[in-house]
């Protein structure tokens, strides 16, 4: 018996790092994910609270850690995944948040990448319910890939519209302040 403890723990203590992840507000956050054929590591992951309600869980996953948002907008890729935890949440409520970040993210000038945000918005015409996961990957050569629930949904292509979708949770004016430093790791 005690040996089958030891082996038991050595195979814990040298099983890749891959395969754990971590809790957060009820969900398994992983610690990596491979998309758009790259392994991405967990940079840092929170939740989204509005009036003392989770809403969702928000992670960052990059190919190495940073802790700037100007660091995540020069990677050559980046991803951000949204658990729903709650069903407060709604298509329209999420298009109104959306949008709502954009103008943060732009200073109020949405002009220059108006086509590509409502390409991206009409991503969220279908309900959206509790437990639903959003993948934005945002990759410089290609532009920002969403995934509802796993399924590719579409490609919008444009830097100026990638930088933007970043800044929504890790610009100056995020969606949560709390959210965008536990994104960064910090």
């Amino acid at each position: 018996m005690k040996l089958l403890s030891t082996l038991t723990l050595a195979s814990a203590l040298l099983l890749p790092h891959t395969l754990m992840a971590k809790e957060v507000s009820g969900v398994q956050v992983a610690d990596t994910v491979t998309l758009d054929s790259q392994a991405l590591q967990l940079n840092g992951s929170g939740v989204r609270s509005k009036f003392f309600m989770d809403l969702y869980v928000g992670s960052l996953y990059l190919p190495a850690d940073l802790s700037s948002t100007a660091a995540v907008i020069d990677a050559p890729i980046a991803a951000i995944r949204l658990n729903i935890t709650s069903g407060m949440i709604t298509s329209e409520k999420m298009r109104d948040a959306i949008t709502e970040g954009f103008e943060h993210a732009t200073a109020e000038n949405t002009a220059d990448i108006q086509p590509q945000i409502d390409a991206f918005m009409a991503l969220f015409n279908e309900e959206i319910k509790e437990g639903d996961q959003f993948t934005l990957v945002a990759n410089k050569a290609c532009g920002v890939t969403a995934y509802k629930n796993g399924q590719e949904q579409a490609t919008i292509e444009g830097e100026m519209f990638r930088q933007a979708l970043l800044k929504i949770w890790l610009g100056d004016k995020p969606a949560q302040k709390s959210l965008k430093e536990a994104m960064l790791g910090k």
